[in-house]
């Protein structure tokens, strides 16, 4: 059972220098009948603390004149060294360029994604940041009532009142990504593992396939998707699977459960991965080939700046290689080994994408 709400009345500082809060997340308080009365214990232990702090300012306490305030929901752990981690960095980025009070809060349950929205609106927050495309819906359905708050889905859909998405279309670093793996496969057989089948998962998947058909036309490529984005375990028996079947190249957009794929990969003596989201080599330096990379703290900056100064305007932000937001970035280690025929490939291809600043070839 979790206990949902707690995230409204429990901060704990994240910048003393700065006041800047962040919450902690639902998940912290997972309860078993091992774990209840620790969880309980911690959080009357908070709360006394927080009484006794003068300068500390909480998502549940009102705010000052002139004070700003960002909140991101992420669906998943910000350790996740992907999608979640990425969108955090951007959180302390918009703080430490424009100087104002930050709060994250993990939610991930729809109805506890909702409430954390609700929450953050309810306070008078000016900027949210809903991290994914399932959070289209609910911020729709949440900014209704609060039309002073603008909030951003990331791989949103659609503008809709005060809520605008920001749209990477990250399948293009995927699509050269794909270029690599089908020039370097010895096997002719790859793999990608998803998290859930969203739409923005599920576009990467395509463009990594065609990358690879674009450079091997008889190239194979199987594909598994964990209804999970956190179980480690679960992504590292699906890579093992495919592994099996003989997938050499592996993809992936599955935050943390994706962990488990960088270990199947690590343990087979033949097999390469590129990562997803962030610049991930280091999660496994002699078997990452490159990662197709997303700057969330660069396009969370320019919609706060924005915002902050009292510019914004609702609307679709696209980006895509052409903005630098996306690109492809090889693992310097590596470079040496992929073929120089297929470095061409991959430039022509990137050079391609940008002169139309569209969708993959």
């Amino acid at each position: 059972m979790k206990l949902t709400g707690l995230y409204q009345v429990i901060p704990t500082i994240v910048d003393k220098s700065s006041l800047s809060v962040e919450i902690i997340p639902i998940s912290y308080f997972r309860v078993t009948h091992r774990t209840r009365l620790h969880s309980i214990t911690v959080a009357i232990v908070s709360l006394l603390w927080l009484g006794t702090s003068m300068w500390g300012t909480g998502c549940a306490g009102p705010k000052s004149a002139g004070e700003f305030r960002v909140g991101l929901v992420t669906p998943g752990s910000i350790d996740d060294a992907a999608w979640n981690s990425g969108a955090y960095r951007g959180l302390q980025e918009i703080r430490d360029s424009l100087h104002v009070q930050i709060s994250q809060v993990e939610a991930r349950t729809p109805s506890e994604q909702e409430e954390a929205l609700r929450t953050y609106a309810a306070q008078g927050f000016e900027l949210v940041f809903a991290h994914g495309f399932e959070f289209q819906g609910l911020a729709e359905r949440v900014s209704a009532k609060y039309p002073k708050t603008v909030f951003i889905v990331t791989s949103g859909e659609r503008v809709n009142g005060n809520v605008s998405p920001l749209i990477f279309r990250l399948y293009e670093a995927s699509y050269l990504a794909g270029i690599v793996a089908g020039g370097m496969t010895k096997t002719g057989s790859i793999g990608f593992v998803g998290g859930i089948e969203l739409p923005p998962i599920k576009e990467a998947e395509n463009a990594w396939m065609a990358g690879a058909k674009s450079i091997r036309p008889a190239v194979v490529s199987r594909s598994a998707y964990l209804n999970t984005f956190d179980d480690v375990a679960a992504g590292r028996e699906a890579a093992i699977a495919l592994i099996r079947a003989g997938a050499d190249m592996f993809h992936h957009n599955a935050d943390a459960a994706a962990l488990g794929v960088f270990q199947a990969v690590k343990q087979s003596p033949n097999a390469f991965i590129f990562g997803a989201n962030e610049d991930q080599h280091a999660l496994a330096p002699e078997r990452v080939l490159g990662s197709a990379v997303i700057d969330l703290p660069r396009a969370f900056l320019t919609v706060a700046r924005e915002v902050h100064g009292g510019t914004f305007s609702p609307r679709v932000e696209s980006f895509g290689l052409k903005s630098g937001v996306i690109r492809y970035a090889p693992n310097p280690a590596l470079e040496g080994t992929v073929p120089a025929t297929v470095k061409q490939r991959l430039k022509a291809a990137a050079d391609s994408i940008m002169a139309r600043d569209s969708v993959a070839p």
